[in-house]
């Protein structure tokens, strides 16, 4: 499924499989990849399209059908997940003060390297972790941006007690639990009218949910906005206590309007969380494998992309929306 310019609906189309070009190469047949907003993005043109007829996604669960002959921790038939990260150098400064996700030459899939809206692709193997357990595919494939964007915002927010969570989707369910699981209070915040996600956010252990707009029972620790709306961070900011922390997890955010210096002042925080790391993946895949987390997932045949997408843009999917391949 390629995207064929800015806001064009998705267009199937047939290619000869890819095969192994370089010695680090993997070859992975794709089982289910996960929709994710990043895809939107992409599509959407909100991301300059930097390939031509880029194949999105990001979230996926395969299994390996061809190695190179530098790779020797992938062998054929074994289960993989490839993630957002595609490539870093491992030279520049940000990749050797550890920020790999910083570098000036990452390669991202389902954007700057072709992804897994298709039946098959090729992958650096350096950049594909081995997936154990026998959880179903379809599960697996929103931990890979969802959960693993999820994990490193959730670190950025510090031993936050009480944590805000803006956007209850496929990131905001998976960072519920696993704050749940380290005995943090979450507060859930959602669109005006969507109270199946307020509900969800219930059922998963939050302590409030209500609309973005509204006010928290008490002060936050730390907020994490997931929904790419720049609305959101003054109110973010409102509603964490002095010296609390708000961290914007997208990769793009509508424009932050204006708003007064009181709103960050008393040493309040403002960041924002870009790509992920190897290191990032390492470490939620071991949290997943321990923690009790259950994606609510909806999942779609890779002919439905396009449902799927719109969809997600629409705010009507309650959990994440997964494409898989029979």
């Amino acid at each position: 499924m390629v995207c064929q310019g800015a806001r064009q609906p998705l267009r199937a189309v047939r290619r000869p499989a890819p095969r192994v070009a370089g010695p680090h190469d993997v070859v992975i047949r794709v089982c289910a990849c996960g929709v994710c907003r990043t895809d939107l993005h992409v599509v959407d043109g909100e991301l300059p399209q930097r390939l031509v007829d880029t194949i999105p996604g990001h979230e996926v669960v395969g299994r390996v059908v061809e190695v190179g002959d530098a790779v020797d921790t992938l062998r054929p038939g074994m289960r993989v997940g490839a993630a957002w990260l595609g490539f870093a150098c491992g030279a520049c400064a940000a990749c050797r003060r550890g920020q790999e996700n910083l570098c000036p030459h990452a390669e991202f899939h389902g954007w700057t390297r072709h992804g897994g809206y298709a039946e098959a692709m090729r992958a650096d193997a350096r950049f594909v972790f081995p997936i154990p357990g026998d959880r179903p595919d379809a599960e697996i494939a929103p931990l890979l941006c969802a959960g693993l964007i999820g994990h490193r915002a959730l670190r950025m927010a510090g031993d936050a007690r009480r944590l805000g969570i803006y956007g209850f989707g496929a990131a905001g369910h998976i960072v519920a639990q696993v704050g749940r699981w380290e005995g943090r209070e979450i507060f859930a915040f959602t669109r005006h009218d969507d109270e199946a996600a307020q509900r969800l956010a219930r059922e998963l252990g939050a302590a409030w949910a209500g609309a973005s707009d509204a006010t928290p029972p008490e002060p936050l620790d730390a907020a994490i906005l997931f929904a790419p709306v720049g609305d959101l961070v003054p109110r973010a900011l409102a509603a964490v206590r002095p010296g609390g922390t708000v961290v914007c997890a997208g990769i793009h955010m509508s424009d932050i309007p204006s708003f007064p210096y009181a709103l960050l002042w008393g040493e309040r925080v403002l960041r924002s969380v870009a790509n992920l790391t190897r290191r990032d993946g390492i470490e939620f895949l071991d949290i997943a494998a321990r923690a009790p987390i259950r994606c609510m997932v909806r999942t779609f045949a890779l002919s439905e992309a396009n449902e799927a997408l719109t969809r997600l843009r629409a705010g009507e999917l309650t959990g994440a929306a997964v494409l898989v391949n029979s």
